[in-house]
């Protein structure tokens, strides 16, 4: 006779280990985290964008969560390249991203530069478009925050295939790096009779990791006296004519807007 599976204690289990890795990265990458978000609000006082770009399939998911988000800066410009979106292909995508020069060609398209600040979020931390992308944005002088996992992308082997040429990771690239904590696999539940494990934590450990980079940007400018403009909910009463009061002031300046 099968199991009978208990996936009550399964679904309990997977909550406790995405809660402990929250806060493992609350706790241990406070610095970093600090460090970012001083950067970042340098950057909105000055009244410039903040990039962010997730070269690979779901870490473009990462720079949707905090772009044109209820509760999101309105600074933050996601570069949304349609070369490694799942919505164009699944294999296409995971192709692309293993594809070496194109993250050059996607972050030389954006034109960013000396007084830019560039976001790089990937679950792992070491696809050839992700690390392309990291060392043209060096190579013009932008400022290059990672996130992305350590674990994951130090227990990745120098031949996978998803690697770029040089074997680089992305926290060896970056100016300032923040560890998302994603094990290795990425999945997280062991379901007994079952060979491999389901359930992964990424998305989590990278939406968590944004918005508090948010949360700590936007502490920091209200502690200097400004106030950011934030995106609201266009479906919530009175978002539209709260959001209508900033459009014209980002829309020529933020290219997927």
């Amino acid at each position: 006779m099968p199991e009978i599976m208990d996936a009550d204690a399964l679904c309990a289990g997977y909550l406790a280990t995405v809660h402990t890795l929250m806060q493992r990265i609350l706790e241990e990458e406070r610095g970093p985290m600090e460090a970012a978000a001083a950067k970042l609000a340098d950057q909105i006082e000055a009244d410039r964008l903040v990039h962010i770009f997730g070269p690979g399939g779901h870490s473009n998911l990462a720079a949707q969560e905090v772009f044109f988000r209820a509760g999101g800066l309105m600074h933050i410009s996601a570069i949304l390249d349609e070369g490694t979106l799942l919505s164009n292909g699944a294999l296409r995508s995971m192709a692309i991203e293993r594809t070496p020069g194109y993250g050059r060609v996607v972050i030389s398209n954006a034109g960013l530069g000396e007084t830019d600040v560039l976001i790089l979020a990937n679950a792992y931390g070491i696809n050839a478009a992700l690390i392309d992308a990291a060392l043209e944005a060096r190579s013009r002088g932008t400022f290059l925050i990672g996130v992305s996992s350590r674990e994951h992308a130090a227990n990745t082997a120098p031949e996978h295939p998803a690697r770029h040429p040089t074997k680089q990771n992305l926290h060896d690239i970056v100016d300032i790096a923040i560890d998302t904590k994603v094990p290795i696999g990425d999945a997280v539940v062991r379901v007994p009779g079952m060979s491999q494990d389901i359930a992964a934590i990424s998305t989590f450990a990278n939406a968590y990791a944004l918005n508090c980079l948010v949360i700590r940007t936007v502490a920091k400018l209200v502690e200097r006296g400004i106030e950011p403009p934030v995106w609201r909910s266009g479906n919530a009463p009175g978002g539209d004519e709260a959001n209508a009061r900033f459009i014209s002031r980002f829309r020529d300046r933020v290219r997927a807007l």
